[in-house]
């Protein structure tokens, strides 16, 4: 038998699972990650000990299996800056100066400034991240560390998007992703065909010193996802992962676009299977919507097009929400009802619990539809910024608050941010066709796909099948892909998206619901424009 490995790095965690040739995920495991946020909005890590859970899951899930069966291993994690001193050890990215802190996490906005200063610069690169670079971004951060932390820029050997770190720590080959560098480093793969770092750029940027070296610090050898990074895993990683050394690595990638890469291989019955009609939703903490294109495509505020991210050859545009799952938890977690609800669940998850609330309250007042419950309740889902329309300032909005702090007022608070963030959404997909996308169906990973009341909102907001996999963890089967396709299994990345993306299964939206989600995305719409127009109002004399 022939197994892969994948292996993500999430926010808060990291996941490894045994994968086979035909995309079964045969067994997995997680261990938590420490985060450091000791100011608002800075968010730190180590990658130590991150490195750390890797080799204990991958431990965990290879333990009752032969090493000479594993024949390839892939890794996906978040896009956060990690920063190695001269000697490959940690180094600070922390005002607290503690080196284990040494990665600054893809959430962290202490970069504002910055981030403004770049967009100001108006240079050509910015067109293909939407126009505007975002403070999750890396080039925003590297410039605040060299403004507020002159030790560490001085003392830096290397920053790695974290994806590029794993392969390095797993190979000691200072190889980087075309998914990681395209996406959020502001490196040049257009239409005119180069493929290189942009000086001009770094120069107006302020960090034309990243160019010494022959690009040292920040990467010379790029490769595309999937790609083997040198001669496989080394002795020493070997031994910490307890695999076998020269096992295939394959080249990283970020962990939504794993997750896409997982995704968009599915495959359901009557749905146009092909790649460039479809658009994924990688759920987590955050959600990115993945859509690829046989030809650049610019989409106003959308990320991209990015050459050869996901898919060696497509463009890919990105369209991404910063607060999805976390903001769904959040609802719920500061709710007044939540505590004596959480007394009462035993064994039911919370989220099943105002699911069957919704239902109830449905039934008892005769609706055609649970969505119609909140007829006179809107939520503006943005409680940390809008990716869509580069503003990480705009906050979070909401109509129709009582005095009510029941736990059916909890039930409507929560559905209504379901649908909201079901109508951001609909908003990135009009932007896709608008600029010449045919998008025909959406694919869904990630916790929120296994939430019925999340899916059918997305159907029915949309107006589009929404498609879920059989192998609901696509982020660890794209990983795993990876190191299919580094150990020569498939003959291309395209052949083992196909092979292994496995079937799934479509929930259609629903006719009588339609209009009234027309009516509430026009709510969702005006809230925007109310929220600039009061910024408006205050800052006049």
């Amino acid at each position: 038998m022939a197994y892969f490995l994948g292996v993500d790095v999430g926010t808060s965690s990291v996941r490894a699972a045994l994968v086979t040739e035909t995309g079964k995920i045969l067994k997995s495991h997680v261990e938590p990650t420490k985060t450091w946020n000791l100011e608002p909005d800075f968010y730190e890590q180590s990658s130590d000990d991150i490195w750390r859970a890797v080799c204990q899951c991958v431990k965990e899930v290879t333990k009752a299996t032969c090493n000479k069966s594993i024949k390839g291993i892939g890794f996906d994690a978040t896009c956060s800056l990690v920063c190695i001193d001269k000697n490959g050890k940690p180094l600070t990215v922390s005002p607290s100066g503690n080196n284990e802190q040494n990665i600054i996490l893809w959430l962290d906005h202490r970069a504002m400034k910055e981030t403004e200063f770049l967009n100001n610069t108006n240079h050509p690169v910015l067109q293909y991240v939407g126009g505007k670079i975002f403070p999750e971004m890396e080039t925003p951060k590297l410039l605040w560390l060299k403004k507020y932390l002159e030790a560490t820029w001085n003392q830096a050997g290397y920053f790695f998007d974290l994806p590029d770190y794993l392969t390095w720590r797993a190979t000691d080959v200072d190889s980087r992703s075309s998914c990681s560098l395209v996406c959020k480093w502001a490196y040049e793969m257009n239409v005119d065909g180069v493929e290189a770092w942009s000086k001009n750029f770094l120069d107006q940027a302020g960090l034309s010193d990243l160019a010494e070296d022959n690009w040292r610090k920040i990467g010379s050898i790029v490769q595309y996802p999937g790609a083997p990074v040198g001669s496989g895993l080394s002795n020493q990683a070997a031994n910490e992962l307890g695999l076998l050394p020269g096992t295939p690595v394959g080249t990283s990638m970020i962990d939504a676009h794993a997750g896409g890469l997982g995704l968009i291989g599915c495959t359901v019955e009557k749905i146009d299977p092909r790649f460039e009609t479809r658009v994924g939703l990688i759920c987590g903490t955050s959600t990115c919507h993945m859509a690829v294109s046989n030809e650049a495509v610019f989409v106003p505020g959308v990320w991209g097009p990015y050459k050869s991210a996901m898919i060696p050859g497509m463009w890919l545009n990105e369209g991404g929400q910063s607060a999805t799952g976390k903001l769904v938890d959040h609802v719920i977690d500061t709710h007044p009802a939540t505590a004596e609800i959480r007394k009462k669940l035993g064994d039911l998850h919370i989220i099943q619990y105002l699911n069957n609330i919704i239902y109830d309250l449905a039934k008892k007042q005769n609706l055609n539809d649970p969505a119609f419950l909140t007829k006179d309740f809107h939520v503006y889902p943005d409680f940390h910024g809008n990716r869509l329309l580069a503003d990480p300032t705009l906050k979070g909005m909401i109509s129709g608050l009582s005095l009510s702090s029941d736990e059916e007022s909890l039930a409507i608070l929560y559905l209504a941010t379901v649908q909201a963030l079901s109508y951001g959404t609909r908003q990135i997909i009009e932007k896709l066709n608008d600029s010449g996308y045919n998008i025909k169906s959406t694919l869904i990973c990630g916790g929120l796909s296994k939430n019925p009341i999340f899916t059918a909102a997305q159907a029915n907001v949309c107006n589009l099948p929404v498609i879920c996999p059989e192998e609901i963890e696509s982020v660890l089967l794209g990983s795993a892909i990876l190191g299919a396709v580094a150990a020569n299994h498939f003959d291309s990345l395209e052949d083992a998206i196909k092979s292994m993306g496995g079937k799934g299964n479509a929930v259609f939206p629903d006719a009588k619901t339609i209009e009234y989600h027309n009516k509430k995305y026009k709510v969702f719409l005006q809230m925007h424009n109310d929220q600039i127009k009061y910024r408006q109002i205050m800052a006049t004399q």
